[in-house]
């Protein structure tokens, strides 16, 4: 069976929601046999549980910029505080409601002032958060990484990515995805992708000249 994010992806008309909704459904079928304890994992997010990230993914495309702005006046625009309280309300009583919510948003198109391709690279970013200390693979399309490879290399929005790689030159070694010059850092898209967002377990995958530097700049997420 075709993988939806394949046929999503095929064309550069294609636009991220589809894409988003692919992500969305994967993550909600890999999350939908664990147990109580695997949703209490530390995930890579410092400080949150598997089931935490879950929720603030939900949280996420439940805000419009309506709501969202009402909760940064609300937070003194403290944002961590506003992700905090977006996320409690979210994360239900129970692991299944915590799932359950996550699953009536898979469709949905709301979103905070924010690109869509920001979207579709929180719900890859966040989904990997998840699956790398659960054990979970997922084999991403790479028209789809490559996309949102592309989307960071060049934005400091939300999470300081572009900033992050300055001075060094990214290569794919499994798709068509290059950016920046300076010395050399080479690997998955993926693991390119985690480490410009500054998950520096990712570093492991990566190899080259900058690889090392790379690693010193990822930090807390």
């Amino acid at each position: 069976m075709t993988d939806p994010a394949v046929t999503a992806a095929r064309g550069r008309t294609t636009g991220a929601w589809p894409l988003i909704r692919a992500e969305r459904s994967a993550l909600a079928a890999d999350l939908a046999e664990m147990t109580d304890a695997q949703w209490e994992t530390p995930s890579l997010c410092t400080g949150l549980t598997v089931r935490e990230v879950v929720a603030h993914l939900t949280a996420g495309a439940s805000l419009n910029a309506v709501r969202w702005m009402a909760g940064v006046i609300r937070c003194r625009f403290d944002f961590d505080k506003q992700v905090a309280m977006r996320l409690a309300e979210q994360l239900g009583t129970t692991p299944a409601e915590t799932l359950e919510r996550f699953r009536r948003i898979i469709p949905s198109t709301t979103k905070p002032p924010l690109p869509a391709m920001a979207m579709l690279g929180e719900t890859i970013v966040h989904g990997e958060d998840i699956r790398r200390p659960l054990g979970i693979r997922r084999d991403y399309p790479i028209e789809v990484v490559t996309r949102v490879a592309e989307y960071y290399q060049g934005s400091d929005l939300v999470v300081v990515a572009k900033g992050r790689i300055n001075g060094l030159r990214l290569v794919a070694d499994d798709g068509p995805f290059t950016t920046g010059s300076g010395p050399v850092v080479s690997g998955p898209t993926v693991a390119l992708v985690m480490a410009m967002t500054g998950r520096a377990t990712y570093c492991d995958a990566l190899e080259g000249a900058g690889a090392g530097l790379l690693r010193s700049r990822c930090g807390t997420v």
